[in-house]
């Protein structure tokens, strides 16, 4: 008796995700024929994901990319918390790291370069005189495969995306498969499963690059987010931002978040590391004990987000180089200090330093990373 009603209970969750629950509490969901080109001979869609507590997650082929992610606030309402653009057209022209994956590898490579198994290999060069976030044409750059949206469990649901990286793709060895599975589940979280497997040695640190904004506005900095990272320690860089190979405490410096901090409060601190990146754009070295990684919290909407994760490392970076001069979803500007990232990734420019933690991948080997962003309110 018990199993038919629990199986019940699920069909009734299934059925209401499929009648999408998208227009309750002031959502205003993008439109798929907004989301409609063709790029290098591959068609660009949109998919809409629900969950059976109201959440909305909408994704595109064009970078694997998150484009929206309605999420409930303290008072029932919904906020959409990551920046965007209404249509692929603006994708196309606008800031091209705003949701998607970014690969092979996410964050910097000392001028492009790096040396595997005796062999250097350049990389394309993208960010003055280094490689970022997979270079010029990046994962981000790329039209996905996809199966469409999948009923994964009582009201849940998710979407797989499948890429083939072909060797010498933007420098790098080795022909890569690489799959990424969104899944959005019934306690609010947006699950990000990574694979990839190569015929040859290479190196790989793929991340999902959302900006986030718990206000659900641009209007409104992220500074005045409450933000605590389990991280004692980060990795220095020189002023173009690369590794130097050393790493620091954060203690008794801006960089402590080990308790929760207001991101503002010691942003424009005299403080030479934040000078580099005119804010926070560093590597936080994730304790080895902890079972979370890091916790955002706004107290105006009482959304707080908790990122889980079995990567060594956290790139925060706080939207410094948002100037207002890019027009998102709902006329919404990308203001000055509007959006942070919280890359969950290897260190940066991992293949040049021996200490780091390996990104090397190698034949009969599989990648895999796990990062949840878990969203609650208070």
């Amino acid at each position: 008796m018990k199993k038919t009603i629990v199986a019940a209970l699920c069909m009734l969750a299934l059925a209401a995700c499929g009648q999408k629950k998208d227009t309750a509490g002031g959502k205003t969901l993008l439109q798929e024929k907004d989301f409609v080109t063709e790029i290098d001979g591959k068609q660009t869609a949109l998919y809409t994901l629900t969950n059976a507590e109201g959440a909305v997650m909408q994704v595109t082929s064009y970078g694997a990319r998150i484009v929206s992610l309605w999420v409930k606030d303290a008072e029932g309402g919904y906020k959409d918390v990551v920046l965007g653009y209404p249509t692929i057209s603006d994708y196309l022209s606008g800031d091209k790291f705003a949701g998607p994956i970014v690969g092979r590898y996410g964050n910097r490579i000392a001028k492009g370069k790096f040396t595997l198994d005796g062999k250097q290999y350049g990389l394309t060069i993208n960010d003055g005189e280094n490689h970022l976030h997979g270079g010029s044409a990046g994962w981000w750059s790329k039209v996905w495969d996809t199966q469409g949206v999948q009923a994964t469990g009582c009201g849940e649901q998710s979407i797989s995306f499948s890429l083939l990286s072909p060797d010498g793709d933007q420098g790098y060895p080795g022909n890569v498969d690489v799959n990424v599975q969104y899944i959005l589940t019934d306690d609010n979280s947006v699950v990000i499963k990574y694979t990839a497997t190569t015929d040859a040695p290479t190196v790989i640190n793929p991340t999902s690059h959302c900006y986030f904004n718990l206000h659900g506005t641009t209007d409104l900095s992220t500074d005045s987010h409450l933000l605590q990272i389990n991280a004692h320690e980060f990795t220095l860089t020189d002023p173009a931002l690369i590794p130097t190979g050393e790493t620091a405490s954060v203690e008794d410096t801006p960089m402590d978040f080990t308790a929760p901090t207001f991101i503002g409060e010691r942003i424009n601190a005299d403080y030479e590391p934040l000078a580099y990146g005119k804010g926070y754009d560093h590597n936080f070295i994730l304790d080895s004990t902890a079972t979370v990684a890091a916790v955002v919290y706004e107290p105006q909407t009482g959304i707080k987000m908790s990122i889980i994760t079995d990567q060594p490392a956290l790139q925060f970076y706080s939207g410094n180089f948002m100037d207002g001069t890019s027009t998102g979803k709902y006329g919404n500007k990308y203001n000055y200090r509007s959006g942070i990232a919280l890359e969950a990734q290897n260190y940066p420019d991992a293949p040049n330093h021996d200490a780091f933690p390996s990104a090397v991948l190698r034949p009969g080997q599989t990648y895999t990373q796990t990062t949840v962003y878990k969203f609650e309110v208070e």
